[in-house]
């Protein structure tokens, strides 16, 4: 039997990560998980910080047990940071999967362009962002070196004051809101 995969999309907001999982769930079979989604149908408007976390690891949740059955999934956050990818990496390891990661990437001005159109077309599936908001977030990312990308490198030792992946994930992803 075939290893499932885990598919990680990463990029900024408007970069075509999900039309990319959407296309990825169909052609390989994966159970898609899109937290805007969640986010959306629990909170409507509101985009509270703390409930994403939360939801991002109930999704990692479900992602994790697909992946022990013998699933492929695509988990379709953004993932910016690189302890993100690598706890995801490591988690996909550990249970039998392999993992791919899809990077998206466009120019600011391509990216405030798509960002106008979602905002005008499908305002319900999106959140306002404003062009101060896109420029911030571009500074806090991390982007994906190409060994990251195409498995080569090895994954990073978790952060100082974390001993495992595992550990450092149950952090950022909390398991429930307080």
């Amino acid at each position: 039997m075939e290893k499932p995969t885990l598919f990680l999309t990463v990029g900024l907001p408007c970069t075509g990560k999900t039309t990319a999982a959407r296309r990825i769930e169909i052609e390989r079979k994966a159970l898609r998980l899109t937290k805007d989604e969640w986010v959306k149908a629990l909170y409507g408007p509101g985009n509270p910080p703390l409930a994403g976390a939360v939801i991002e690891g109930r999704l990692i949740q479900i992602a994790l047990r697909a992946l022990e059955l013998g699933t492929n999934v695509v988990l379709d956050y953004g993932l910016w940071d690189r302890n993100e990818r690598s706890a995801l990496r490591r988690a996909a390891l550990d249970v039998g999967a392999t993992v791919e990661l899809h990077y998206f990437a466009l120019s600011p001005s391509e990216q405030r362009k798509r960002r106008d159109q979602r905002q005008a077309d499908a305002p319900h599936t999106t959140w306002p962002m404003s062009d101060g908001e896109l420029v911030e977030w571009a500074a806090r990312f991390d982007v994906p070196t190409p060994g990251e990308l195409d498995g080569g490198e090895p994954i990073d030792d978790p952060p100082a004051g974390f001993p495992t992946w595992y550990e450092w994930r149950t952090h950022r992803w909390p398991p429930s809101v307080h």
